[in-house]
């Protein structure tokens, strides 16, 4: 593997593991590009003939290939390393959008769907776990800051693709050939700064992961899924973003229909500033939430999550269209508990199965994450289509898919109640751990 190869990364005496989280910020950031894919859905429908639902399939493939290329990958992530992890996904990613590119180009639409969701989605699973097991081992004494701060970079990378693509699109125009040019120069940008993350990236040095290693336990990832705790956080995370994903998904209609009978209705600019908030909210959520869990407990931090958004969904059901501020506080309270979930969760791993394969056990674990992508949004679209069709207006639209979400959060707080230490037969044997 010459340059790629785990042994060409170990880091050399007196390297800073500060340098670590930049390196995973570089990938982040790039990946979480995939929450700004609404910018070009009304180009590609205008462009391309496209409906809704049509225009939305690159990313609906996008979120499920994370998943699946997380959990199949996992384990060569674990054995190569990093750094060949952190190229797989920059190439994999950028050739996604050069795909698509040329998919809007030639106005073959199917092409947009294979490069972007099915390609470009290999090297968002791939990406996204690339650094979880070097950010632990880094930073054994706060893992859940120093994944929180990587994973932020995911959540907030919406913020700068969203107007990046936005007035990208404004210049080279909302034709095909402007989408084109578009992508063409996400995926050459996108190329070179993910490069830095796999030029900087670098493993602790061997006698200091082994160390690591032998003060605690290690489970391996086939041993992982035998065992309760994995799917009692598989259910946490796969309904903890069901929920969260639903509002994220549909943001911008959402709160126009909400308020849309009131005396003050919202502009479509005040919807946009919306969406943007709850970025900001998922994006802060990650590294305030991950953090604070290094001090209260993964379980109590969980607890919050999910109790306290639970309660937060039945709040915005009752209150309906009484108070803008209120259904935006707790639009953004949900949102960054939706964004601490996912950045506190490969700590959380690491408290049970300790650190080795703890990269390929996260992989698997986001199998729930390609779900949750597909049945938030399935939930939210088809109640509000249909209550719609029905004659309901304002929050009558969005009531029920309230007390839905209301209800998947209790029940993965009762899962996460259930989660208790892994018994010792599923740990490995010491010899074997520290290979």
């Amino acid at each position: 593997m010459g340059f790629l190869d785990r042994s060409r990364t170990i880091a050399p005496p007196g390297w800073n593991r500060w340098l670590i989280p930049p390196a995973a910020l570089s990938v982040h950031l790039a990946i979480g590009q995939a929450y700004a894919w609404s910018v070009f859905k009304p180009p590609l429908e205008g462009a391309l003939d496209l409906t809704g639902t049509q225009s939305a399939l690159p990313f609906q493939l996008g979120i499920v290939m994370l998943g699946l290329s997380a959990a199949f990958g996992g384990t060569l992530v674990e054995r190569n390393g990093p750094r060949w992890a952190m190229f797989v996904s920059a190439t994999c990613f950028s050739s996604g959008f050069l795909i698509s590119a040329l998919g809007a180009w030639t106005q073959q639409y199917w092409l947009v769907v294979v490069g972007y969701g099915f390609v470009g989605g290999i090297g968002l699973g791939i990406g996204y776990i690339s650094p979880v097991s070097t950010l632990i081992k880094w930073f054994p004494d706060r893992p859940g800051m120093a994944t929180g701060i990587a994973i932020m970079g995911f959540g907030g990378g919406a913020l700068i693709a969203s107007p990046w693509s936005a007035q990208m699109l404004e210049s080279f125009g909302r034709d095909s050939g402007g989408i084109a040019r578009t992508f063409l120069v996400h995926g050459v940008v996108y190329a070179v700064f993910m490069s830095v993350g796999v030029l900087l990236v670098r493993v602790p040095a061997e006698v200091a992961e082994r160390e690591v290693v032998r003060s605690a336990f290690g489970v391996s990832a086939r041993n992982a899924l035998r065992t309760p705790q994995f799917w009692c956080l598989w259910v946490v995370l796969c309904f903890n973003v069901t929920a969260g994903i639903g509002i994220l998904e549909k943001a911008s209609p959402m709160i126009r229909d909400f308020f849309a009978d009131t005396s003050t209705p919202v502009a479509a600019g005040a919807a946009a500033g919306f969406v943007a908030l709850l970025s900001l909210a998922n994006m802060v959520g990650r590294i305030a939430w991950s953090s604070t869990s290094d001090l209260v407990g993964r379980k109590n931090v969980y607890r919050l999550y999910l109790g306290a958004g639970a309660v937060t969904y039945l709040v915005l059901a009752l209150a309906g269209d009484a108070s803008k501020p209120l259904f935006v506080v707790c639009a953004m309270l949900i949102l960054s508990f939706y964004g601490g979930g996912f950045a506190t969760v490969p700590a959380y791993l690491k408290d049970l199965f300790g650190t080795y394969q703890v990269g390929a056990i996260h992989g698997r674990l986001l199998t729930a994450w390609s779900l949750a992508g597909v049945l938030g949004p399935l939930i939210v679209n088809a109640i509000a289509d249909g209550q719609k069709a029905a004659g309901k207006t304002g929050p009558d639209l969005y009531t029920a898919s309230l007390f839905i979400m209301m209800a998947l959060l209790v029940v993965g707080f009762v899962a996460n109640e259930l989660v208790r230490p892994v018994a010792a037969e599923y740990h490995e044997p010491e010899v074997e751990a520290v290979r």
